[in-house]
């Protein structure tokens, strides 16, 4: 059975941040045949400011799943804004995970978690779970995870 990710959205109770604008010479969504691909994402709250931080040092693990978390609300919200109903997204593909962290930090693939959790609540865990890399480094302004994604969508 297929889930309609729009109404899990409500039903979660889940209210997506205002979509950004692109912080540079990008496009945030692009489609290719029956792929969208979407630029990094940075943890953006409803307020319009970021969660910032290092994991290993300004932040624990939990706070980053958070901020991981909201990446994937603010990603939801820029797939809406410049593609469409979230319900023309077939399923999630690929997932690179970026998390700003120190050089002995080393679960970022749990810190992903809160992104891949969310995702398999909205879309379902057969489609809303993909393929996946997580990694750490240090990223700009200081945000706490930086996250980019494909997803195929219906044609």
């Amino acid at each position: 059975m297929e889930i309609n990710p729009e109404s899990r959205l409500a039903e979660l109770g889940l209210i997506l941040p205002p979509a950004p604008d692109p912080a540079g010479v990008y496009k945030p969504v692009l489609v290719v045949e029956n792929l969208l691909y979407v630029s990094g994402q940075a943890p953006l709250r409803s307020d319009g400011t970021l969660i910032k931080g290092r994991l290993g040092a300004d932040l624990g693990l939990e706070d980053g799943k958070l901020a991981a978390r909201q990446v994937g609300l603010a990603m939801l919200a820029t797939i809406r804004k410049h593609f469409g109903d979230l319900s023309r997204i077939r399923r999630i593909v690929k997932v690179l995970g970026m998390v700003n962290s120190t050089q002995d930090f080393d679960q970022h693939p749990a810190v992903i978690n809160g992104f891949s959790e969310l995702m398999a609540d909205v879309f379902g865990s057969e489609n809303g779970i993909g393929v996946r890399s997580a990694v750490g480094m240090i990223l700009p302004m200081n945000i706490a995870v930086e996250i980019e994604a494909v997803f195929e969508i219906h044609r």
